[in-house]
């Protein structure tokens, strides 16, 4: 009976969408008002809800959102970011690519390509990425905590080409210079003539579930091109997460 209750008030906050008291609960389930703030204490307790105006009034709490979005199918992420994505790679006539972070790893599960077609872009493939060597994973890891980092940074780290950082040095100066800028660069550390920049995909307090990246030859990805879209996909990154977050509160 008390998980009954538990869920039919997470159901009443996720269909409302907006922040939901006390009272409202009260009227929508008939319990008793201590029955009513004693559910909401415990979801809040257990991170399922979240008073974030500091009023008493709840919202589907960041662990839920957490929990959903493991249980969310590379399909559902991709069917809510691919028209982002899409206005991208027109905008910037390259590339533009979604990553996941999951199982310790760092996978790119989608992109989508410019319009153009006289145009001539790279496409990145898919799958996992190296954690110290690629955008979409080093703007993920230098979001996450300090220990993932550190088996990252002590773990083995493979030259792919001469580009590539080997150096316990070279990959935190790099993290702390991701940190810094919101979006992290890749200069030909796995293929000589390709480069690529990715910002961090947020998701509330849970932290960089996914990146947004673009891709290109060095011809027309130098240091200056790579800065400029950079600070694009930061924006992109915010758009992606609300999208992903919207999708997911639907259907918590």
């Amino acid at each position: 009976m008390h998980l009954e209750r538990l869920i039919n008030i997470l159901e009443i906050i996720a269909v409302a969408g907006r922040p939901v008291s006390a009272s409202e609960v009260q009227k929508a389930t008939g319990y008793p008002k201590p029955t009513c703030y004693r559910l909401l204490q415990t979801l809040q307790d257990f991170g399922l809800a979240d008073a974030p105006s500091g009023d008493g009034r709840v919202v589907i709490g960041e662990r839920l959102i957490r929990i959903a979005l493991l249980g969310k199918s590379d399909v559902d992420v991709r069917r809510a970011a691919a028209p982002l994505l899409k206005a991208a790679a027109v905008q910037f006539n390259e590339t533009v690519f979604l990553s996941r972070f999951r199982n310790k790893q760092v996978e790119i599960i989608h992109a989508e390509t410019p319009d153009d077609p006289a145009r001539a872009y790279i496409h990145p493939g898919l799958g996992v990425r190296p954690m110290h060597a690629c955008s979409c994973s080093k703007a993920i890891a230098a979001f996450a905590e300090p220990e993932f980092q550190a088996s990252i940074i002590t773990g083995s780290l493979k030259a792919y080409t001469e580009h590539t950082m080997t150096s316990d040095n070279e990959l935190r100066a790099d993290f702390d210079r991701i940190r810094k800028r919101g979006f992290a660069d890749c200069d030909q550390e796995i293929d000589v003539g390709i480069a690529s920049v990715a910002a961090p995909v947020m998701i509330g307090n849970i932290g960089a579930i996914f990146s947004v990246g673009a891709v290109g030859p060095i011809r027309r990805f130098g240091t200056a091109r790579r800065d400029d879209i950079g600070h694009h996909l930061i924006d992109l990154a915010n758009r992606v997460s609300g999208a992903i977050q919207l999708c997911n509160v639907a259907e918590v």
